[in-house]
């Protein structure tokens, strides 16, 4: 399946031809997809490099292997699980790549199937578990945290001010128990009242819920020093993030590699991460997107 015969009413891929651009996939190099969702990216590098047999995809989302069945029958590796543990589980099993990508977002089906919970435009169970075999949902979270634990992942991943996130928590405790999306975003509306941007009140709420129930920003900060053990020499890594939170821990890592000087094991290939708001305009998911590429020296 090439680039233009992906099938846009899935999921559009984020900065996809800018991913191309920047690690310049070619003939004969294997690739590693920490985040395969529903193939955009992996088909359109497989389909440069040609070389299947060698290469792995990884996604927690088991509802996504119906959509990679293209690839697999080319001989493509598919294993289900979080990137980090797969990461590990590759590290130990020696394997290593010319090519690495993660894409960080959650992808429009995702978001869009109602009964995943990840949105509060849909009644729904409170879910948003990217992984359904994992036990913790955000109901559990939603339900059962303690005032002050439940107002720091407002703050720390909601990015909420602390006034602003303790109503928050406050409404939410209020109001248990809650079971589905609208019920706790009509909470959240309710207490932020006149509190009205160009994002519904909930949104931060909501994000800070599924990071928690994710464990997201401790995958990618865990991942990304194991990335150059998993890269051949001159192998390049690129990592696609939505919110500032992920970035930050890209571009911490990133720096911190362009710092060391002759220690350094990666060389930073974009100064200025690549922008989804200017290099993938016709995608509305790419708005918040940055690309940020790296090869192994």
């Amino acid at each position: 399946m090439s680039i233009k015969e992906h099938p846009p009413q899935v999921h559009i891929p984020v900065l996809l031809h800018s991913s191309v651009a920047a690690m310049m996939p070619k003939v004969g190099e294997n690739y590693l997809d920490l985040t395969a969702g529903y193939g955009g990216h992996a088909t359109a590098f497989l389909d440069s490099t040609k070389e299947y047999e060698t290469s792995v995809l990884i996604d927690r989302d088991r509802h996504t292997a119906p959509f990679l069945e293209n690839l697999t029958k080319l001989g493509v590796e598919l294993r289900h699980g979080d990137f980090l543990a797969a990461a590990r589980q590759l590290i130990k099993e020696g394997r290593t790549f010319d090519l690495i990508l993660a894409d960080l977002g959650v992808s429009s089906p995702q978001l869009d199937r109602a009964e995943r919970g990840f949105s509060f435009s849909k009644s729904a169970a409170l879910d948003m578990r990217m992984d359904q075999t994992q036990t913790k949902t955000a109901a559990d979270i939603v339900n059962g945290y303690r005032l002050d634990d439940l107002t720091d992942i407002i703050i720390r991943y909601g990015e909420e001010p602390r006034p602003v996130a303790r109503r928050i928590a406050t409404a939410i405790i209020n109001a248990r128990p809650i079971a589905t999306t609208d019920e706790l975003a009509h909470v959240i509306e309710q207490t932020t009242r006149g509190r009205r941007g160009k994002i519904h009140p909930a949104t931060r709420t909501f994000q800070a819920l599924r990071i928690e129930v994710n464990e997201e920003l401790h995958q990618i900060e865990a991942l990304l020093p194991l990335l150059p053990k998993l890269l051949n020499s001159g192998g390049r890594v690129g990592i696609i993030s939505f919110h500032s939170l992920e970035d930050r821990l890209v571009k911490r890592y990133f720096k911190k590699e362009r710092d060391a000087g002759y220690e350094a094991v990666l060389d930073v290939l974009t100064k200025k991460p690549i922008d989804g708001a200017t290099s993938d305009v016709h995608n509305p998911r790419a708005r918040s997107a940055k690309l940020r590429v790296a090869v192994k020296k």
